[in-house]
C-alpha cells in the first residue's frame, strides 16, 4: 500500500506530496513541527504534544489556523489512511508561501504537512535490551531550543557524526561543560546515589514531552529525582544513563565516548521506567 500524506487541504500520494519552493520553511526554516508516537493506533500523550505546538508557533508569531478538533480530525485520518498501528506521525506547519524576504507580510497563510508510518516496535524494543552508545559534542545550536523549530542543521551535522562513529546518539555539551540533550532526544543519568537526574527546562533545551511523562512515571516509581544540571565527568561516572524522545521512549545509554557506564548492561531503572511507560498506554 502506498502512503498518504496531507498537505495544504489535500490528501496526496507521498511520492507526489509537495510544497511550494518559496514556502519559508523551505528558504528559511521558518516552522515547527511535532511528532507523535502511536502506540495501538492511537497518539501518545497527544494534549501536551499539542500544547507544545501550540507555543511554538506563538513564539515565533506563526498563526494557528486550526482548531484542536480540525487538527486532531487530520492527524487521525492520516493513520488511519496509512494503516498504522505502531509508528509516528510528523507535522510541520511553517509560515507559509511568500517572496522571498527575510521579513514577512501578516496575510500570508500558513502551509501544513502531515506524514504517518509504521514502526515495528520490536526494533526499539530488542535496542532497549542491549542498550545504546553515545558521543558528545560541543553544543552550536541557537539559544531558543525550547521552540520546536524545522531549523535543525547542528542538529543534523552532529547526529550524523554520532552515526558515523557507530554510536545511536550524540549528547550535545555547553561552553560550561553541562550536556544540555540528545540531538533528538533528553539526557539523564542516575547518580551512584540513586538519583535520577536531567536538566530542567529553560531555553536551554526543549521540553520533551516523554520526559515530562518519565517525570510523573518516577515519582510513582517513588525514584528520587533532580532536575539540574550535570557535566560529562558527572555522566560517565554515573550509575545509569539514557535518553528518551518520543520514538525512542526510555532508551539506556552503556556508553558514552569511551568510558562504559555501570555495568556496561541496561539499569534497572531505565527499565522500569520504559516498561512503565508502555504499559501506561496513550494519553
Amino acid at each position: 500500500m502506498s502512503r498518504i500524506a496531507y498537505v495544504n487541504g489535500s490528501y496526496v500520494p507521498h511520492a507526489q506530496a509537495s510544497v511550494h519552493i518559496e514556502d519559508r520553511g523551505y528558504q528559511f526554516s521558518d516552522g515547527v513541527y511535532e511528532v507523535w508516537a502511536i502506540q495501538n493506533s492511537k497518539l501518545r500523550d497527544h494534549q501536551q504534544h499539542l500544547t507544545r505546538l501550540q507555543r511554538s508557533l506563538s513564539e515565533l508569531d506563526i498563526p494557528f489556523t486550526h482548531t484542536n478538533r480540525s487538527l486532531n480530525m487530520i492527524l487521525g485520518e492520516v493513520i488511519r489512511r496509512n494503516r498504522v498501528r505502531n509508528g509516528m506521525v510528523y507535522l510541520q506547519i511553517t509560515r507559509g508561501v511568500a517572496p522571498r524576504d527575510h521579513s514577512w507580510a501578516k496575510d500570508i497563510i500558513p502551509s501544513i504537512v502531515v506524514t504517518a508510518k509504521s514502526v515495528d516496535p520490536a526494533q526499539a524494543a530488542n535496542r532497549a535490551k542491549t542498550g545504546v552508545s553515545v558521543i558528545t559534542l560541543a553544543d552550536l545550536r541557537w539559544k531558543r531550543r525550547d521552540i520546536k523549530s524545522v531549523s535543525l542543521l547542528p542538529n543534523v551535522l552532529a547526529k550524523q557524526s554520532a552515526r558515523d562513529k557507530g554510536a545511536f546518539e550524540a549528547w550535545l555539551v555547553d561552553e560550561e561543560g553541562f550536556v544540555t540533550e540528545g540531538t533528538s532526544s533528553n539526557a539523564w543519568i542516575i547518580t551512584q546515589d540513586n538519583v535520577l537526574v536531567t536538566r530542567s527546562v529553560n531555553s536551554d533545551i526543549l521540553s520533551g514531552v516523554t520526559r515530562l511523562s518519565l517525570l510523573e512515571l518516577a515519582k510513582e516509581l517513588q525514584l528520587k529525582t533532580e532536575q539540574r544540571k550535570f557535566t560529562i565527568d558527572e555522566a560517565k561516572q554515573a550509575k545509569e544513563a539514557f535518553i528518551s524522545s518520543a520514538t525512542t521512549l526510555a532508551m539506556p545509554v552503556v556508553k558514552i565516548d569511551k568510558s562504559v557506564i555501570g555495568t556496561g548492561s541496561p539499569g534497572m531503572a531505565a527499565q522500569r521506567l520504559r516498561e512503565a511507560y508502555i504499559a501506561q498506554g496513550y494519553v
